[in-house]
């Protein structure tokens, strides 16, 4: 007989319930708006990184509620905030769950460095940690690996992969270097203790964020990544606006889709119409509840904080 009883117990999914209570609390203080989007869309996320599920009404499962999001934002709906289920196809591991739980928040008026704190306030209204460092992407690869990722050859990072044990890079693009970098030899020696902040990532990763150049005249992305224990919680964007540099990017993602033999899926036609007609300037973040969860009950398994992992 199959097992059929939930994969947390029922005491996590009281803390859990908890927890949830806590999320909207700290958001219903700062008078951000609760709201609720449709996780099916006729539209994809083009990032070829992430892939999406599709029904058999050719509609896609969302990986984020961000477009739905901004839309709203758009309209007027103001500084807003959503937990609601996101999927990824993506292997199921101890960290992953193809369904999981996000939180996704936007700001009017502030930028990235300005979220960051907020990002901080949340994360220690929940859970606590020694201290919070924050560096930039160049800093943290400089201070561990002793490589400025914006200058560095081809070459110079294809040796740094070898020597973290990569069996073969030599094919690699630059970007597909710098991600092995950061996930095999950055993020594992991130103090456990401290919520820690990667912030401008090279303007090839901007993904959804604006990007500029920072003081050593290399163009950055404004975003950030948050991490505590061992974790990757968050990622935020000081959020581009520009409808017609959105979908230029939407487009270049395709492009890079195609060229790795992955499909190719609709972009969505009605952000760019809601970015025409003006969207505020504003920041977001969407984090995974779930991870949060796992820190904040003190377990290493995503499945003993969801009430059914299969």
């Amino acid at each position: 007989m199959p097992d059929w009883k939930p994969s947390a117990s029922l005491s996590n999914l009281r803390k859990r319930a908890e927890l949830n209570q806590k999320v909207r609390s700290f958001f219903s203080e700062r008078n951000v708006l609760e709201v609720e989007t449709p996780l099916l869309s006729e539209a994809a996320s083009t990032d070829l990184h992430l892939e999406s599920f599709q029904t058999t009404s050719h509609h896609y499962l969302q990986t984020s509620p961000e477009f739905f999001m901004k839309r709203l934002i758009a309209s007027g709906v103001g500084d807003c905030y959503q937990i609601c289920k996101a999927f990824r196809v993506e292997e199921k591991s101890s960290r992953h769950n193809p369904e999981f739980s996000i939180l996704e928040w936007y700001r009017s008026g502030l930028d990235d460095t300005q979220l960051i704190s907020e990002v901080a306030d949340f994360i220690a209204s929940l859970i606590s940690f020694e201290s919070i460092e924050i560096r930039s992407y160049q800093e943290w690869f400089e201070n561990i690996l002793d490589i400025n990722p914006h200058s560095a050859s081809i070459k110079d990072l294809v040796d740094a992969c070898y020597k973290q044990g990569a069996a073969s890079c030599d094919t690699w693009s630059r970007d597909e270097l710098l991600d092995f970098l950061i996930s095999i030899a950055i993020e594992p020696v991130l103090p456990r203790q401290s919520l820690c902040f990667i912030t401008h990532y090279p303007a090839s990763q901007a993904a959804l964020s604006r990007k500029e150049l920072n003081v050593n005249g290399y163009s950055v992305a404004r975003r950030f990544e948050a991490y505590l224990g061992g974790l990757e919680l968050a990622n935020g964007y000081w959020e581009l606006t520009d409808a017609e540099e959105q979908e230029a990017r939407f487009k270049e993602d395709l492009a890079m889709r195609q060229a790795a033999g992955k499909e190719l899926v609709p972009y969505d036609q009605k952000l760019i119409a809601a970015l025409e007609a003006g969207a505020p300037n504003m920041s977001g973040v969407a984090l995974g509840l779930d991870r949060l969860y796992m820190l904040a009950l003190n377990t290493n398994k995503i499945s003993e904080v969801i009430s059914f992992s299969d």
